[in-house]
Formats: C-alpha cells, sequence, structure tokens
C-alpha cells in the first residue's frame, strides 16, 4: 500500500523577489491562498510539509542583511519597491496559524532568502548561511527542521543540508510537469507513483510526482470546457495508484498558485477524493519528514513494537 504526500512551497515575495518582472497576480495571491489552504487542509484532516522561507518568520528587518554572504543586490527590491510591503517579506502572522491548526503539519525549510542551490554562484559559504539562518530562525519558534524544499527545485549542496541536519529533501519529477507529464501517464503508460532513496550523503531523496499547477493558462480553459480539469483527473489517478500499489504520490505547490476560486475548486476536489480514498483503503497520508523516518529504519524492535528512530 502506499502513501501521498503534499509538500507547499510557502515563500510570499520571497519567490520573485530576485525576477526583473515580478507576476503580479501571483505575488498578490500567496496570503490569500495560505489562507484558503491552511482551512481546506483543516477541513478534510491533511497533514501537508509546509517549506517556509526563513525570512517570513521576522517580524521586522532594516533590509540591509549586511552578515549574508548573499551577491550584491539580492535584497534590493526588499530595499526598494517592497520596502513598504511588509505583507510579502514578513508572515509570522501565517506561520502561527500553519502551527496552531488542528492538523499536524510538518514545518519544513525553504531557505533563508530564496537562493538557488544549484546556481555556480551560489557558493558553499552562502548555501551554509542560508541554512543555518533559517534553521536559527526556527528553533527561536521551537520548530525543528528536518526536512528541505529547494528553490525552485534548484538541487545542489546536498552536503551542506546533511550537515545541518536536514534529512529529506524534494527532488524533481522523474516525469516532469504540465503536457509532458500527462503525455507520459496517459499515452505511455507510466507510473505517476515515486520511490525515496538514500542519497551519498545519507539524505532521504522524495521525488515529486506532479506539480498540482503545471497545466495553466488557455490550455487549462479549453479542457475544462469540454472534460474536467486536468490536474484534478491526474491527482485522482495518481491517489487511486497509491490506494492500491507500493509507493508515494508527491504533489507540491505554492499557496500563491491559489489566485482565484477555480483553483481553491481544485484543491477542494483533491483533498476531497484523498480523504474519500484514505477512507475506503488504507491508504495514508505522509509528510516529508514521516517518509524519511521509515525510509532511514526500524533502530529497535521491542516486546514486537518498532521504534523508529533517525539515522
Amino acid at each position: 500500500m502506499g502513501s501521498v504526500v503534499i509538500s507547499l512551497d510557502a515563500e510570499l515575495g520571497w519567490g520573485f523577489h530576485d525576477l526583473p518582472t515580478p507576476p503580479s497576480e501571483r505575488v498578490e495571491a500567496g496570503r490569500r491562498g495560505w489562507s484558503v489552504l491552511l482551512d481546506l487542509f483543516s477541513e478534510y484532516d491533511v497533514p501537508a510539509t509546509w517549506a517556509v522561507v526563513g525570512h517570513l518568520l521576522l517580524d521586522r528587518c532594516d533590509g540591509e542583511h549586511a552578515d549574508h554572504p548573499a551577491p550584491n543586490g539580492w535584497f534590493e527590491r526588499e530595499r526598494s519597491d517592497w520596502r513598504d510591503r511588509e505583507d510579502l517579506r514578513f508572515g509570522p502572522d501565517l506561520v502561527r496559524e500553519t502551527l496552531e491548526s488542528d492538523v499536524d503539519h510538518e514545518f519544513a525549510s525553504h531557505s533563508f532568502s530564496h537562493v538557488l542551490f544549484g546556481r555556480p554562484e551560489t557558493d558553499r559559504e552562502l548555501a551554509v548561511a542560508e541554512l543555518e539562518r533559517s534553521i536559527e530562525i526556527a528553533s527561536d519558534w521551537n520548530q525543528s527542521v528536518k526536512s528541505f524544499v529547494y528553490p525552485r527545485n534548484d538541487v545542489g549542496h546536498r552536503d551542506v543540508l546533511a550537515d545541518q541536519g536536514i534529512k529529506a529533501y524534494r527532488s524533481k519529477s522523474p516525469t516532469g510537469y504540465g503536457v509532458r507529464c500527462m503525455f507520459d501517464l496517459t499515452v505511455l503508460n507510466r507510473s505517476i507513483l515515486v520511490e525515496p532513496t538514500i542519497d551519498e550523503h545519507g539524505l532521504v531523496d522524495i521525488p515529486a510526482s506532479i506539480f498540482l499547477f503545471g497545466f495553466e493558462g488557455p490550455a487549462r480553459t479549453v479542457a475544462e470546457s469540454v472534460w474536467e480539469d486536468p490536474m484534478v483527473a491526474l491527482a485522482r489517478y495518481g491517489i487511486d495508484e497509491a490506494a492500491t500499489n507500493d509507493g508515494i504520490f508527491h504533489m507540491w505547490l505554492h499557496p500563491n498558485n491559489l489566485t482565484r476560486e477555480r483553483d481553491d475548486r481544485r484543491m477542494r476536489a483533491i483533498l476531497a477524493y484523498l480523504d474519500q480514498r484514505r477512507s475506503e483503503t488504507e491508504l495514508t497520508v505522509e509528510t516529508m519528514a514521516d517518509v524519511a523516518r521509515r525510509v532511514t529504519g526500524v533502530s529497535t524492535v521491542a516486546d514486537g513494537h518498532p521504534t523508529v528512530s533517525w539515522n
């Protein structure tokens, strides 16, 4: 029997601050989407891995970050265009709501300021600073970080993750996203499930299965007009496969993907179906940390009951 994992890149403005022209609709939708998702997860009692940009845990800063080894200009938008947009730079209220939810969500890291770890200009010093700072702030909130989601899925410096006590990370989908993913699954009949593996650094790699907002724009509108939301259909396909086979169906998204009510309906339909199949079968919902604990093994067995611990 398989399981379902949902991971979220929770970033508000930090997901776009380095872009010349940030997508305004999604920038403004971050807070809305975050709140909608928290409500939906509570309604259907679905835990998720919330990978949060560390800067969001702050309630103020000068925008300078003089002790941070980021490239020149990295924090420029925070100091200029978004200087008066605290709603994009900080999110302690949203983080608090997440931690106080009646659902047992996982708090994970999405770096401190959304640095791309796989880029040549991101040296080890910067990677260490991004992780150390995000873990330090999380500790101030009494949160122990075990999972990491790479900004823009740009994998790099995995040794730094291991050195900082991270146990799991999300890698890219083996089938890709959007149209390519749908072609591979429906035409080539490939499995949508993924298998976690332990890499050479002892980290558990939990690949994504699908990006829930990888089929958008006119193509989505046309598909919905003649059939149904294609991503809902794909999610049901993955949930059904996880309910009958071994492996993980790993969905991911950003809160800022929920820009309109039709996006809310997509998520509601997916979570309602997940809840239904969970009640009908032995299907489980796991966080990334849950998967890592399971994969890294059972340390001892006493009185017939396994005791699981981090290696």
